[in-house]
């Protein structure tokens, strides 16, 4: 007999029971035995109902946002209807699901269609697949450190730091996208699984790269993606290496920054300039698919031509002007006026405005043009030598003073140099301070106009007579004896000053009649003492004196101390004197007015 308990404890009438049995085994076999076969029948479906076991379930209606599934032994369980996500429900249809318990709440089994179809990706995973194959997933969230990757209805785990070669900056970027990476490790037990896109790309790449520079070489064609910019250029992607394209070789026209032409993603034609194997480097250029501006060159800009252009760029040593796209020129700042002291070119030009220039040399191999914008214009060092013939009389401002000179405004732009050699007859000059200063307004006399090197020389002394020439050797005779002031004493001598600006040297060896070691222990300086005048030298600008010849009272360069001795005449201290010819403190004679400067 059919084991009442147990049909009593699923809640079955004798007549379903019946039922049940026919269903399974068949009429015949029901009629014949059916309290035997009941019994195996209960007892097989009642094994299947485990919890955490997959079993077959019978999609039989729904109960409001749920969907009734019957397992079996008039054993009903309610399942969500968004873990059928968005599929066609169909009362009839078979189901894999998965029993969570016996009782829910309302006395229904726990049945989950989404861990069921999980457990069975997984399984199909495990059986499919194994550590080191491909797989392909959609990124689906991010987590701590990586993202988690639907495979199939598996979520498996994608470190960041395998995500690509180079780490990108936010790996949330990669959720909703596709992507297929190769499984590093399986853990049956824990049911995790880890991939590695990077490790995948590597290996991709590795061959890819093997298979390019086998076949690719200089002057091909070829496409790449832009994975990378820099400040120098930008690295593209030509599937498996990345090839360089420096910031030169993108454009004929200069550009200041790759990404004025570039942007990260998108896909270039290139030329290949170079390649390197042993390096695994290749060089790429963009502007070589275009024939170069500079190959007619001569014949578009020749030497001597004056174009217009714009002004793209101003740097400290010049301006650079655009003359068609790709084609620039430098004008130098020394070439951007002929009188005008410019000390940067944005005193001159401006970015962007349009100027006139004129070709001055080209240099096709560098790809160089040097312009000149003063060209332009008619050089006015053409017209001095006209304007300011030697012997002009000039008056001008002083405009700068060096140690050798000082430079004097003639005109707007043209400066002469008045040279401390040409300030003064009879004085010493050792710097131009000593005569005038920065801002004085000076009278000069044009000595000298170079207009190759652009230079004119002028004189301050050649406004006067040379003094050397007639009023110093007629006035100073060798034999007289005159007074004069110590200036300066050496260990050779002593310099004694007749007149302003005018000086004699009293040798060591005419201060006294024994040998002198110090000059100091005979004179001072500041002291008035009388001197005989040895020698005037006009050739060399020089008067020799002697003090112990004075003393003698010699009247000639020759005498000796017993001969009588010529009274001393007074210097420019003691006012005028019949051999002094009656000159006066500044050096003039008479109404003449010569003066020793």
């Amino acid at each position: 007999m059919i084991d009442e308990t147990l049909i009593a404890s699923l809640g079955l009438a004798d007549d379903e029971a019946t039922r049940m049995l026919r269903d399974a085994f068949g009429a015949e076999v029901a009629k014949a035995a059916p309290d035997e076969y009941m019994d195996s029948l209960l007892k097989e479906q009642i094994a299947d109902l485990v919890p955490g076991k997959l079993i077959k379930g019978k999609i039989i209606g729904m109960a409001g946002d749920d969907v009734v599934v019957e397992v079996g032994l008039k054993s009903e369980g309610l399942i969500p209807k968004e873990e059928f996500e968005g599929a066609d429900i169909k009362p009839g249809e078979m189901v894999d699901v998965l029993l969570e318990g016996l009782e829910g709440d309302e006395g229904v089994i726990q049945l989950s269609k989404r861990k069921a179809d999980r457990m069975m990706a997984w399984q199909r995973v495990v059986d499919t697949a194994k550590e080191g194959d491909v797989v392909e997933g959609t990124v689906s969230k991010k987590i701590k450190g990586g993202l988690l990757v639907d495979i199939g209805g598996v979520f498996v785990f994608l470190p960041a730091s395998q995500v690509d070669v180079r780490r990108p900056g936010e790996v949330g970027d990669f959720i909703g996208r596709k992507v297929r990476a190769e499984i590093l490790k399986i853990d049956l037990e824990r049911k995790n699984i880890v991939i590695s896109r990077r490790k995948l790309i590597e290996t991709e790449r590795d061959s890819a790269k093997k298979r390019l520079l086998e076949n690719i070489k200089e002057g091909d064609i070829v496409k790449g993606e832009v994975k990378n910019i820099a400040d120098f250029g930008a690295f593209v992607d030509l599937g498996g290496i990345d090839g360089l394209l420096h910031i030169t070789d993108m454009s004929w026209s200069r550009i200041n920054h790759p990404s004025e032409l570039l942007k990260l993603g998108q896909t270039v034609e290139v030329k290949v300039l170079n390649v390197d194997r042993d390096k695994e480097k290749i060089a790429l250029g963009l502007k070589q698919r275009e024939a170069s501006p500079w190959e007619e060159i001569e014949k578009k800009y020749p030497v001597g031509s004056r174009i217009r252009g714009a002004v793209v760029n101003i740097m400290s040593y010049g301006a650079f002007v655009r003359l068609e796209d790709g084609i620039e020129g430098l004008v130098h700042i020394s070439e951007m006026s002929w009188t005008r002291r410019v000390n940067h070119p944005s005193e001159m030009v401006q970015p962007n405005q349009e100027v006139d220039v004129v070709v001055l040399e080209i240099n096709k191999d560098k790809q160089e043009i040097s312009l000149g914008m003063k060209q332009t214009e008619v050089n006015p060092w053409e017209l001095v030598g006209d304007k300011y013939p030697p012997g002009t009389m000039i008056e001008g401002k002083v405009r700068n003073l060096a140690n050798y000179g000082a430079f004097v405004e003639i005109e707007p732009g043209i400066d002469g140099l008045l040279h401390i050699s040409d300030m003064s007859w009879t004085k010493k000059v050792t710097h131009p301070n000593e005569i005038i200063k920065k801002g004085d307004s000076v009278k000069c006399v044009v000595l000298e106009v170079d207009r190759d090197k652009q230079r004119i020389s002028l004189g301050v002394k050649q406004l006067t007579e040379d003094p050397w020439l007639n009023a110093i050797p007629e006035h100073y005779k060798p034999g007289m004896v005159v007074r004069g002031t110590v200036t300066k004493i050496t260990n050779f001598g002593v310099f004694v000053e007749l007149e302003s600006e005018l000086e004699g040297l009293l040798h060591i060896s005419e201060l006294a009649d024994h040998k002198v070691e110090n000059p100091q222990d005979v004179v001072k300086a500041g002291d008035e003492i009388d001197v005989k005048i040895l020698r005037v030298d006009k050739a060399d600008r020089k008067i020799g004196l002697s003090l112990k010849r004075a003393q003698w009272g010699d009247s000639s360069a020759g005498g000796s101390p017993s001969e009588e001795a010529e009274t001393p005449k007074k210097g420019k201290r003691g006012g005028d004197s019949p051999t002094r010819g009656g000159m006066d403190t500044h050096g003039a004679m008479g109404t003449d007015k010569i003066r020793f400067n």
